[in-house]
């Protein structure tokens, strides 16, 4: 089979793997059907060690359950599926208290030698506790939309119920990337208020607009805090929703949140700390981390299959497998948002 392998920085190869096999009884095997590139992926494309074996690629999902191990109950064979960025047994105390991505017996796919997405199938740990079996026929329209379930629309959700994110509050949403994004949906979902989308690309924070954003500010540091207090009656905003990563976000983040707020950060940390005056004296909560998606899917698959959210028009390009280098450069480039694939 054919799986997208990262030898290094800027070196994205599609080659020829063994294929995906049951290994242990509670295994899928899943025959991927739609997957995509995610923003995290770029850190390692600049910035990984040239590595002879490699790391296969890709967290996020929708596919259809090929064959399964004599202890999976919960999904069966032809089943499609929602294979979330994480795997996780579904017993554990964590995953019980819905924080899958802290699953005692837990990982992530696409990681520290795990099989990625980014391929023709991939072996799902823990099936009965990862996979989500998305019921009935799948519109074919609609799956843009439930593949952003395994991982971005999840991860802006998560953000904004860490930030408290509730009816009449104000939001600021730093990052219009796919995750800032799905950020805006999830706080106009919630009830804000007011959203307050921090980014600098036209078409992005136009389609932010589109999903709920009532003002843009495409400043940075400095002139961003400023405009944000301006726009919040110079308190700042209740809920500030971190889906960047980077230390001027961060700080950025502690500035417009006002006091007794709350930051949500869902960006892979690029950063030495969280800024301790900045949130301390404003009694500021600090809370994120990896998103527990499978969680989440209960809550945000009817919005999806009823349309009244459309998480998936944050793809703005198709490709097919051997495409995949060049979708890697594309993002890496700003020419595309996000990248999704069908194998």
């Amino acid at each position: 089979m054919q799986a997208t392998i990262m030898h290094g920085a800027g070196d994205v190869r599609i080659e020829n793997v063994p294929d995906a096999t049951l290994v242990d009884p509670t295994d899928a095997l899943v025959r991927v059907t739609r997957a995509c590139i995610c923003g995290s992926d770029l850190w390692p494309y600049r910035s990984m060690e040239a590595s002879e074996t490699g790391q296969s690629m890709g967290h996020e999902a929708i596919g259809v359950v090929e064959a399964v191990g004599k202890a999976v109950s919960q999904v069966k064979v032809g089943d499609a599926v929602i294979m979330p960025f994480a795997y996780s047994d579904g017993s554990c105390e964590f995953c019980h208290e819905g924080l899958q991505t802290a699953c005692v017996r837990g990982g992530f796919f696409g990681n520290a030698g795990m099989n990625g997405a980014q391929a023709e199938a991939l072996r799902i740990p823990f099936a009965d506790g990862t996979l989500y079996a998305i019921p009935g026929e799948v519109d074919q329209a609609l799956m843009p939309s439930l593949l952003t379930l395994a991982d971005v629309m999840g991860t802006g959700h998560h953000a904004a119920h860490i930030a408290r994110v509730s009816p009449g509050k104000a939001v600021a949403v730093i990052g219009d990337g796919a995750v800032g994004l799905c950020g805006v949906i999830a706080a106009k979902r919630l009830g804000a208020e007011q959203i307050i989308i921090l980014g600098h690309h036209a078409e992005r924070t136009a389609l932010a607009q589109a999903f709920g954003a009532t003002e843009v500010v495409s400043d940075r540091a400095d002139e961003a805090v400023e405009r944000v207090l301006a726009l919040t009656g110079g308190f700042g905003a209740h809920a500030v929703l971190e889906c960047v990563g980077t230390e001027q976000a961060i700080d950025t983040a502690a500035e417009i949140t006002r006091p007794g707020g709350a930051v949500g950060r869902v960006g892979v940390p690029h950063y030495p700390r969280v800024p301790p005056e900045q949130t301390f004296y404003k009694n500021v909560v600090v809370g994120g981390g990896p998103a527990p998606v499978r969680a989440y899917i209960d809550e945000l698959l009817p919005d999806v299959l009823d349309g009244r959210i459309e998480p998936g028009r944050v793809f703005d390009r198709l490709i097919g497998l051997d495409e995949v280098p060049e979708g890697y450069r594309a993002m890496d480039q700003r020419e595309a948002l996000k990248v999704m694939i069908e194998p």
